[in-house]
Order: structure tokens, then C-alpha cells, then sequence
């Protein structure tokens, strides 16, 4: 989606309903930062203001997201565009996403590891007393637990599980996936679909 081509539009719709930034804001319950941005291509409108947008400047979803006016032969085309664009749009913030949680989880270990040995090392070589060598293990720990759960929130919420059975694919609760067993991505939960209890793997798309 271009996000300049949007923006102008927003702004020439607003225009033509003599409405100011300010004006369009307050009907949205947003500021008037958050207006220019769209209007100059620097971020798009929430999923949640999308609809009352569309509604304040009597245009559809589709024609706000393709940054023009549409007639009905160009219609159906252009919403299967927009769709296709937003599933793609999706699908890479959602790779993005895990190679974050492979950040995050591998910092919280190193984290963890390192003031652990260094409080080790600081009681045993160091003249350290011993309630900072535990308050440095306990504080790595800590930041481990808190990394971990970051992490799997992170997992959780992008792309989906696939059931080993049926090949259904879902996204689980936070908690089913929490205390799912797993090995690397795979989680052994049950099948929302069939009902049986598999090793889901982690995939990207939520069709084949």
C-alpha cells in the first residue's frame, strides 16, 4: 500500500468536507499529529479508526486503502488487491516478529549467564560479598523469566500453529501456549478442529 498516495487522498477527502486536521481528529478521538502523519504518508490510520474514518469521509475501506476513488468494475479487482496486500503486509511483519523473539530470547540468557558467572567469579576471586553474588544470579534470572515470557507472546501472536493431523492451522491462548511442551517451535497442544493432541509446528501464512 502506498502510504503517500493515502495520505493525499485522506487529506483531499477532509478538504472536501471542509474539515481542518483538528476538527477530523476530534470526531476520531485522536490528535492532530496523528492526522498529519496519515496525511503525509508518515504512518496509516489504526485498524480500530479505519471504519469511522471511512464513514466520516464517505468513502470504502477499499478506496481509503487504494488512495483513490473506485467504480464497480475496478471494485472487486481492487479489493482482492488490497487483501492480498495486506495478507503479504502481515505475513512479513510476522517474520520480523520471531527474528525479534530470537533476539530477545537469546539476550535474556547471555544476560542471565553473564552476571551469574560474574558474581561467581567476584565471590571467589574478587572479595565480592555473598548477597551480591546471589542478588546478581537472582537479578539475571530475573531478566531471563521476564525475556522468556516476552518472547513466547511474541510466538504467540505471530502467524500460526499447524496441526500435525488435519493441518489445520490457529493461533492458541497465551496460555495454552505457555504450557505447551515444545521442541524449538513446535508445541504439543490440541487441535481446536480434529480435537487430537500433536506436535504443532509454527508457520507463517494461514493457508497452505
Amino acid at each position: 500500500m502506498d502510504q503517500i498516495k493515502i495520505g493525499k487522498f485522506i487529506a483531499e477527502k477532509r478538504k472536501a468536507k471542509n474539515m481542518t486536521q483538528s476538527q477530523l481528529a476530534e470526531r476520531l478521538c485522536v490528535t492532530d499529529r496523528a492526522v498529519s502523519k496519515w496525511e503525509c504518508g508518515r504512518s496509516l490510520p489504526d485498524t480500530s479508526n479505519i471504519l469511522e474514518l471511512c464513514e466520516i469521509l464517505e468513502i470504502s475501506v477499499n478506496e481509503l486503502l487504494t488512495g483513490k476513488e473506485l467504480n464497480m468494475e475496478s471494485y472487486n479487482a481492487q479489493a482482492e488487491a488490497n487483501l492480498l496486500e495486506a495478507v503479504k503486509q502481515k505475513e512479513e511483519s510476522d517474520k520480523r516478529l520471531l527474528r525479534i523473539e530470537i533476539v530477545i530470547g537469546l539476550t535474556g540468557t547471555i544476560s542471565f549467564f553473564v552476571l551469574l558467572i560474574t558474581g561467581v567469579l567476584g565471590y571467589r576471586y574478587w572479595d565480592l560479598p555473598l548477597w551480591a553474588m546471589i542478588a546478581m544470579g537472582a537479578f539475571g534470572f530475573v531478566l531471563f523469566i521476564i525475556a522468556c515470557l516476552f518472547a513466547l507472546r511474541i510466538e504467540q501472536k505471530a502467524g500460526y500453529y499447524e496441526c500435525k493431523e488435519c493441518h489445520h492451522r490457529f493461533v492458541p491462548t497465551y496460555a495454552q501456549t505457555l504450557l505447551a511442551p515444545h521442541v524449538h517451535r513446535s508445541r504439543y497442544m490440541k487441535c481446536p478442529h480434529c480435537g487430537k493432541k500433536t506436535y504443532c509446528r509454527k508457520v507463517i501464512s494461514e493457508k497452505e
